[in-house]
């Protein structure tokens, strides 16, 4: 729940000290400059890069290496840093349930990200291109890549007309759901069009779900309209192939701080051959234990309102050592 100004200004000023001690800590540690150079951001970009494609891909080997990781959001809507309940969008009127509205711009959580170290979060544009509060959102999301260039991945109304834009602006990887969908089904040609452009190592497919009549069906369109297309192994093996990642929040339980979706995380822990990113419903460190246990140790997580920095009890530094420990 929303906490004062006071209090979230000295959080965020608590915070950002002991991300930046930590960080000049890192670089004496490895015997580097105070200052990171860019032969150094461009070797974590490379280690991010192996770390995603070798998992499956071009190595051409399946690992079972236990990697959960924290992967933090920064979901902006109306031009502002929220999060807001899954399911409530309305592109109409630029509407949503909102659990928590930031003071701070999105260039703030980024710069966060990045002096603790944490990499491979995403950036979701909650307003499609026709909102009057698009470009705003916009500006927030490119202000973003700025501050932490190669950090992070961009999701919300990616197409082969902008994806490149995004890559060029700083971008890690792009997120992609809607564009390859067609008539409540998977585009393959398009699919292939955008890896072609983007190339397979820079494009993750968000296959955020809903459970309908026993299944979990793919949702588009800033999760309100549910495709035909079934969240199964044989799916998630045939994309595989055009992807480095996944990123699949359990709709019905998003933004609701009401416990993860079990059965979808048993689903995509079974699986294993790529990395994939699940978000929805952490709401204590139980779950996120919990999480770790149904998805062998190598499902990433987000955790949204829950989290202190979006006015919740979850302390982001406790869930980074959380993901850490061994299963």
């Amino acid at each position: 729940m929303p906490i004062g100004a006071a209090v979230m200004a000295a959080s965020y000023i608590r915070i950002t000290e002991m991300c930046v001690g930590r960080a000049n800590a890192e670089l004496k540690k490895q015997h580097m400059p105070g200052k990171r150079t860019d032969a150094c951001a461009d070797a974590k970009r490379s280690d991010m890069h192996h770390r995603n494609v070798c998992w499956k891909g071009k190595c051409g080997t399946i690992t079972k290496r236990k990697i959960m990781e924290f992967r933090p959001c920064i979901d902006i809507h109306n031009g502002k840093v929220k999060q807001i309940v899954g399911g409530s969008l309305k592109d109409q009127g630029g509407q949503a349930l909102e659990n928590f509205v930031s003071q701070q711009d999105a260039a703030f959580y980024a710069r966060l990200y990045r002096s603790a170290g944490i990499r491979g979060g995403h950036i979701i544009l909650l307003n499609g291109a026709d909102s009057p509060h698009f470009e705003a959102t916009r500006q927030q999301a490119f202000e973003a890549l700025a501050a932490y260039p190669g950090g992070l991945q961009v999701g919300g109304g990616i197409h082969g007309g902008n994806a490149r834009e995004y890559l060029d602006a700083g971008a890690a990887q792009v997120i992609v759901t809607s564009y390859v969908f067609h008539d409540g089904r998977v585009d393959y040609g398009r699919l292939e069009e955008l890896a072609a452009i983007v190339g397979r190592e820079r494009l993750v497919l968000d296959l955020s779900c809903r459970k309908i009549e026993g299944e979990y069906r793919i949702v588009t369109d800033r999760w309100q309209k549910a495709t035909r297309e079934v969240l199964t192994d044989q799916l998630l093996d045939r994309l595989a192939g055009y992807c480095c990642e996944f990123l699949v929040h359990g709709v019905d339980v998003e933004g609701k701080s009401g416990g993860i979706d079990r059965g979808l995380a048993a689903l995509l822990g079974e699986w294993g051959r790529l990395p994939v990113t699940y978000a929805g419903g952490v709401h204590s460190y139980e779950d996120l234990r919990l999480l770790k246990r149904l998805g062998h140790d190598r499902l990433h997580v987000t955790v949204g309102s829950a989290l202190d920095l979006f006015g919740g009890d979850m302390a982001w530094e406790r869930v980074l050592e959380i993901c850490k420990e061994k299963g």
